[in-house]
C-alpha cells in the first residue's frame, strides 16, 4: 500500500475516531443501553450458523468464507515442492504422502516453517489495519478482523496438514453449510493450536488411522459420532466460553477509541506463530508423517 493510501486510511480512521470519541464522552445514563445494543448486534454479525450463540463453528465458517482460504492440496504441494524436489518425488507425494515419497521430517519442517512465516506476515498486516480505533461506528470491523485472523489460521492449518500427509480437506460450502467432518477436523486443529486438552491426541489418532489405511468413511463416522466426537465437543465447548469473553472484551475496547492498530498487529504477530508451531509439532510426529520413526505414546487413541 502506498504512502498516499496509508495517509488516506489514517485520515479516515482519525475522522471517525474524533467523531465517535465525542459521542462516547457525551454518554451518561444511556451508556449501558448502547453497550448492550452493540453486544447484541455483534452477536448477530458473528453468529454465522444462526443458532444465537458465539461458538467455534461460527469462527470456522467466517474464516472459510474468505476467498483464498481453501487450499487445494495438489496445487499447494506442487508449488511448495518444485523448488527442492524432482518431478517424480512430487508426483509420488501428491499420489500418496510426502513421507512416502521420501521427503524427510526435517525437509517437511523447513517447508512448514516457511508456510507459518508467510501466513503470519499476511494476517499481521490485516490485523493492524482493522485494529485501528473507531468506537461503535467501527464495530463491524470486529467480525471482519475475526474472520481474517481465523481464515489465515485455517489456511495455515490446511497447508501444514498436507505437508505432513493428510489428504484433501473439503472446505467447499454447499448450500451455506460445510461438511460436519470438515468442521470437526478443523475444530481439532484449532484445539491443538490453542492447547485444548485432548485435541492433540485426537488429531494424532486421525493421522495414525490414515497411515494404517483406515477408510475415510469410517474415520468420518468416528469424528461425527464415534471415539473422537466427545473430544471434538469438549474442544468446541472450551472455545465457546473463551471466544465469547474475548470477542466482547475486544468490542468494549473498540467502543472507546484509545488503542491504535499497531498494538493489535503486534499482538497478532506474537500469538499466530506459537499456535501454528503447536500444530506443526503435533503433525510431524505421527505414523503418517514419520512412518519409520514414530513412537506410539501411552495416551494414543486407538481407532479400529
Amino acid at each position: 500500500m502506498s504512502d498516499k493510501k496509508n495517509s488516506s486510511i489514517g485520515n479516515m480512521f482519525t475522522s471517525v475516531t474524533n467523531t465517535v470519541g465525542k459521542t462516547v464522552n457525551g454518554l451518561t445514563g444511556k451508556a449501558g443501553e448502547l453497550m448492550n445494543d452493540g453486544a447484541k448486534r455483534l452477536t448477530n454479525l458473528i453468529d454465522a450458523n444462526g443458532d444465537g450463540t458465539i461458538e467455534i463453528d461460527d469462527f470456522i465458517i467466517l474464516g472459510l468464507r474468505i476467498p483464498g482460504v481453501g487450499v487445494n492440496r495438489e496445487a499447494f504441494l506442487r508449488a511448495e515442492l518444485k523448488r527442492d524436489f524432482p518431478k517424480e518425488v512430487i508426483e509420488q507425494a501428491i499420489l500418496t504422502t510426502p513421507a512416502q515419497a521420501g521427503i524427510t521430517v526435517d525437509e517437511a519442517d523447513k517447508l512448514a516453517d516457511a508456510v507459518i512465516a508467510y501466513e503470519r506476515n499476511c494476517v499481521t498486516g490485516i490485523s493492524a489495519a482493522l485494529g485501528m480505533p473507531g468506537g461503535f461506528a467501527m464495530a463491524a470491523t470486529i467480525p471482519t478482523d475475526i474472520a481474517q485472523y481465523y481464515g489465515f489460521m485455517l489456511r495455515a492449518a490446511q497447508k501444514l496438514m498436507y505437508l505432513y500427509g493428510f489428504p484433501q480437506i473439503d472446505v467447499s460450502e454447499k448450500e451455506q453449510t460445510f461438511d460436519s467432518e470438515t468442521m470437526n477436523v478443523l475444530t481439532l486443529c484449532l484445539g491443538v493450536m490453542y492447547g485444548v486438552a485432548g485435541a492433540n491426541s485426537a488429531l494424532k489418532a486421525m493421522a495414525n488411522a490414515l497411515a494404517k489405511g483406515v477408510e475415510k468413511k469410517l474415520l468420518n463416522a468416528v469424528l461425527t459420532k464415534g471415539t473422537l466426537y466427545p473430544i471434538v465437543k469438549n474442544v468446541a465447548k472450551w472455545f465457546g466460553k473463551k471466544m465469547t469473553k474475548q470477542v466482547f472484551a475486544g468490542f468494549f475496547k473498540k467502543a472507546i477509541p484509545v488503542v491504535g492498530g499497531v498494538l493489535g498487529g503486534s499482538i497478532t504477530y506474537l500469538s499466530f506463530k506459537p499456535c501454528c508451531d503447536k500444530l506443526k509439532e503435533s503433525l510431524k510426529d505421527t505414523m503418517l508423517s514419520n512412518p519409520n520413526g514414530y513412537k506410539a505414546e501411552k495416551d494414543d487413541i486407538i481407532i479400529e
